[in-house]
């Protein structure tokens, strides 16, 4: 009798990825495209292409501080980046485009430009015929010049919603991308089902988290210093605080209906919305703007709160965000209350208010039923959706299409 054979686990590795994001590898806060690309290279190789700059800029000093950044590294090679967290390394390229998208004179230049800078770092690091794996669909004007192997969309936002892209433009570059993409991901039923009018390979795959580090939130162990201070219940946001997505006044009036509470931000003020105004938090007594953390702090961070929210406003551009925060939340132990955003309906455990008066009904009830069995429940629910099985999810759809 012959010993049974290891099932196959698919495995995307020694790969050459050139990857188009819509940030900054260096972003205040890390969304998939940082998580992801992180942990692919590891394993494969990957050039990441910063943010081509689809949001208007302003002349706010964020804003202007990346712009000035970007001349300077506009025309230069790849930058070779250590991922110590991660035991890999990958290359960075900040490439020098014309922001404004919808000028004709900008297509032209960045339809020239683009495909030549991504070109030759690609060249300069010995890539042929690599995976395009985009988080835009301004990749579609690599196409040609990379020639890749398989190309993938994914789908993370409705980016075209934010009301300083130029929707149109985006839209159309986006319908014309998903359509040539072998393989669509897509991290909401909205996107899912707007991706299926294009493409007939869409894949959900819902944003996951960093289970393991969240969990420890769980076990004893230090609180964030300035979290401490403040009297409980804490009840915790961590993300960037942004008018375009996170509800301003139902913060304002959830602390003004409980005076007692201590309500607490976690994260950089106007990164995504320069012009977000943050006077009426800052005048709420019990409101505490606690600036930016690092990703490996947010546990000590959620280790001093007794609830967690999502108190997003529900317009266009939050109708298919699925927030990377819902498995964070849900893996550190903490009940989570968020605004009825449509990507969260099915996720279990969340509860949801519409209002500050509903939400803070829903908080009482959380709290009240909280305690070290439901937290390690709500943890558990959270190690489905890891990176280790997202990863394995991912190389079973590439290693399908690449079969094609």
């Amino acid at each position: 009798m012959t010993a049974q054979q290891p099932a196959h686990r698919p495995q995307l590795a020694g790969s050459q990825i050139v990857c188009l994001g819509f940030n900054d590898w260096d972003a205040e806060v890390w969304t998939n495209q940082h998580h992801l690309m992180a942990r692919l290279a590891v394993s494969n190789r990957v050039l990441f292409v910063e943010s081509l700059g689809l949001r208007r800029p302003t002349l706010a000093g964020r804003d202007v501080r990346r712009m000035g950044r970007r001349l300077a590294r506009g025309l230069m090679g790849p930058n070779h980046v250590d991922l110590v967290d991660y035991s890999g390394s990958l290359d960075v390229l900040s490439p020098l485009v014309l922001p404004a998208h919808s000028s004709r004179v900008s297509q032209r230049a960045n339809a020239r430009l683009l495909p030549w800078l991504v070109g030759r770092a690609a060249a300069s690091l010995g890539f042929a015929e690599p995976l395009l794996w985009a988080y835009v669909p301004q990749a579609e004007l690599l196409l040609e010049r990379l020639a890749p192997r398989l190309v993938v969309y994914h789908c993370v936002d409705d980016i075209a919603a934010h009301p300083r892209i130029d929707a149109a433009a985006f839209r159309a570059a986006e319908a014309r991308f998903a359509t040539q993409a072998d393989v669509v991901l897509a991290s909401s039923v909205p996107l899912t089902e707007r991706m299926r009018d294009f493409n007939s390979t869409v894949y959900y795959m819902p944003n996951v988290a960093d289970v393991e580090l969240f969990a420890s939130a769980i076990d004893g162990g230090p609180v964030d210093d300035a979290v401490a201070a403040l009297p409980e219940p804490r009840i915790v946001f961590t993300g960037a605080i942004a008018a375009t997505k996170l509800d301003i006044q139902l913060l304002v009036e959830l602390a003004r209906l409980r005076p007692a509470w201590s309500i607490v931000l976690v994260g950089p003020v106007g990164l995504g919305d320069p012009s977000t105004d943050t006077s009426a938090l800052m005048r709420s007594p019990n409101v505490h703007l606690l600036g930016r953390r690092r990703h490996a702090e947010l546990p000590a961070v959620l280790r001093g709160a007794q609830a967690a929210v999502i108190p997003y406003l529900l317009n266009q551009l939050t109708a298919s965000i699925f927030p990377m925060k819902v498995y964070e939340y849900l893996a550190a132990g903490l009940p989570v209350v968020a605004t009825p955003l449509p990507s969260l309906l099915g996720v279990d455990t969340i509860t949801f208010a519409t209002d500050a008066p509903e939400m803070v009904v829903r908080l009482e009830q959380a709290m009240s039923n909280d305690g070290p069995g439901a937290r390690a429940a709500r943890s558990r629910l959270a190690y489905g959706h890891n990176w280790d099985a997202r990863l394995r999810e991912i190389a079973e759809v590439i290693e399908r299409h690449r079969a094609r």
